[in-house]
């Protein structure tokens, strides 16, 4: 198989999915045209019902569609905003692990935030996790090496699991990643999730978590860091990437990225 020249990150809101939202908005509106000519021909109260329908249908299959186009077009990594680099950039950034260490990036997805972190931390090992779900079909462990390769990393290892029972002992890395993960893990206790990440988490360790820290997601956040306070844990807060850091307030309510933070700290 031919290496690549270039990564390929892909995108969070999948190119297909924009492609097939627009087809589909197309066909409705075709499919309304055809209801509305024949109720126009024969005054069948049928087809102005059908027609009714699709019109609607189609009305909000081209407003989900240029949305999602919008979502896609900010998220590219070639395109003009360049959003979801500038977070995985911004949030490596926080990252430092010490000389010869380990660090494990949950939900790796790509590869972009364990590569990202491995770049900046040459002579640690990143271990991305990730269980690479029909959900991201696009997304795949073949993908993070191949992207890895691309960047000229070699201190990058890729590995199926599931973030909600982490297949690994307690107290195994010097450093926990992650970005944009928990809060699409059906639960109805997230702050369980962050737990268990952080349950392999040395002592002296660093965690380094961005999410949608939302109430409605995780509950008391301010709660949650002084329980971390209790348990030991040398320091923990939350840092607002969503008034300026990473996006802008506006485009952060725009795109559904309210709550976007980094829960930062030490064990």
């Amino acid at each position: 198989m031919e290496q690549k020249t270039s990564p390929d990150y892909k995108n969070w809101v999948p190119k297909g999915t924009v492609a097939s939202l627009t087809a589909s908005a197309f066909l409705s509106f075709a499919m309304t045209g055809l209801f509305a000519a024949i109720w126009i021909k024969k005054g069948s109260p049928l087809f102005l019902v059908l027609f009714l329908i699709l019109a609607v249908c189609t009305l909000a299959l081209i407003a989900i569609s240029a949305y999602m186009r919008i979502w896609h077009n900010a998220f590219s990594y070639t395109g003009k905003r360049k959003l979801a680099a500038r977070i995985i950039d911004g949030t490596a950034e926080f990252v430092t692990v010490k000389e010869g260490g380990t660090c494990l990036d949950v939900g790796c997805g790509s590869g972009a935030l364990a590569i990202a972190v491995a770049k900046r931390n040459p002579t640690v090992k990143v271990v991305g996790l990730d269980r690479w779900g029909l959900d991201y079909a696009s997304f795949s462990k073949q993908l993070c090496e191949d992207n890895s390769r691309a960047e000229g990393v070699d201190n990058t290892e890729f590995v199926k699991g599931d973030a909600v029972k982490l297949p690994f002992e307690d107290e195994s890395f010097d450093a926990v990643t992650s970005n944009y993960v928990y809060h699409n893990i059906p639960s109805k206790d997230r702050q369980a999730l962050l737990l268990e990440s952080l349950r392999v988490l040395k002592k002296g360790g660093t965690f380094v978590i961005h999410d949608l820290f939302t109430k409605r997601k995780y509950g008391d956040m301010n709660e949650f860091i002084e329980k971390l306070k209790s348990l030991g844990y040398e320091s923990a807060e939350l840092i607002d990437t969503a008034n300026g850091k990473f996006m802008t307030k506006k485009e952060a309510d725009f795109l559904f990225l309210k709550g976007s933070a980094i829960l930062i700290g030490k064990k």
